[in-house]
């Protein structure tokens, strides 16, 4: 599969992991999981299905030193650099064009550095899968099995059987539906045919700017045309449209294919109580990282602590909440409400001493 590449997405500063997570400390770069950050993590399931030298890294320049340190074996010239966060379209349509500029013909698996796959033999299987698929011409993205009715993700309804490889159905997609409301969430779970959007993508390089061109044709030929002259990337980047791939290109793309990609043990790191879902807990149903913690009645929550932050953290008939402790920064939150950080780090943003603490 030598015309087979991986384009990591590595840009987002993963706000709702804060503390933790700082503009100058992303969530690719923590240790979340182990002794390896999730960027190393990401790099390293998928070999051997994909050498070195066919992995290539979306992100801003702040950020692309440290990756490179973590994974020297890629490439210096791997790393796709964007001017500034503009959401996962445009990234998608710059690292298409790096990968055209070296093989026109080439397919490419747009992946993240942000999750969690406990299978990563079943996943390089559905990867090589999905090629099969992208080269007979189909947008194939990667969906799913809800396990509860998720008002975060977004879905893929499944339309008619296109075949089957091995053990894997592919299927057209009939919609996408991007963060439903709880009564469509609910919906979508209990009648089967849908499957959370993993944000994991495959397609021929060729395919996927052909959408570009039809579906953002402003963008795609201002891009076009910084490749005769890269110094104008900048200037075409500030006024690129934020958006994401599924807003931007999916939804309203021709033929689209969805693997539902069962097994994989997924997950999505994407806050707090993500954790809990996949780190191992005591007896009690307490994840402690890095902590020094004495519980007493204590049940079903996740104590964190980073290596500066050096006290004991004590807990007396609490539960279900996630507590992180960063030395400058102690963070108490209920479980359920962890993906509202995003809004602490907004109101930080408006206050005059906020800065210190992003």
């Amino acid at each position: 599969m030598g015309d087979y590449y991986a384009v990591i997405m590595a840009g987002g500063g993963g706000t709702r992991l804060w503390p933790l997570s700082r503009k100058d400390r992303p969530k690719q770069s923590l240790k979340l999981l182990g002794d390896r950050t999730m960027f190393q993590l990401s790099v390293e399931r998928l070999t051997p299905l994909f050498s070195p030298e066919r992995i290539l890294v979306v992100t801003s320049a702040a950020y692309a030193a440290d990756l490179h340190r973590q994974c020297p074996s890629l490439p210096e010239a791997n790393f796709v650099l964007e001017p500034a966060p503009k959401g996962t379209a445009p990234a998608i349509a710059l690292s298409a064009l790096a990968i055209r500029r070296r093989d026109p013909g080439g397919l490419m698996a747009c992946l993240t550095a942000d999750h969690f796959i406990g299978d990563e033999a079943r996943f390089r299987d559905v990867l090589a899968a999905a090629a099969q698929v992208a080269g007979r011409g189909f947008l194939v993205t990667l969906g799913i099995k809800p396990t509860y009715p998720s008002t975060g993700y977004g879905y893929i309804q499944r339309g008619a059987g296109l075949r089957t490889l091995g053990e894997w159905e592919v299927y057209q997609a009939a919609r996408f539906k991007e963060k439903p409301k709880l009564s469509e969430a609910e919906a979508m779970v209990a009648d089967g045919l849908h499957s959370w959007n993993s944000g994991m993508f495959i397609w021929r390089v060729e395919r996927i700017l052909a959408e570009f061109a039809r579906q953002m044709p402003e963008f795609h030929e201002q891009l076009l045309g910084s490749q005769a002259a890269p110094e104008s990337l900048a200037r075409i980047w500030a006024n690129a449209p934020t958006t994401t791939i599924d807003y931007g290109i999916m939804e309203g793309a021709d033929e689209v294919a969805v693997i539902p990609a069962d097994g994989l043990q997924w997950s999505d790191i994407g806050s707090w109580e993500s954790l809990l879902e996949v780190l191992a807990p005591d007896e009690a149903g307490n994840i402690v990282v890095g902590a020094e913690h004495l519980g007493l009645g204590t049940t079903g929550s996740l104590i964190h602590s980073s290596r500066g932050a050096r006290r004991l953290i004590a807990t007396i008939g609490v539960s279900n909440l996630v507590i992180v402790d960063t030395g400058d920064v102690l963070l108490i939150c209920p479980r359920e409400r962890s993906q509202e950080v995003r809004a602490v780090v907004e109101q930080l943003k408006q206050r005059r001493d906020g800065a210190g603490y992003l």
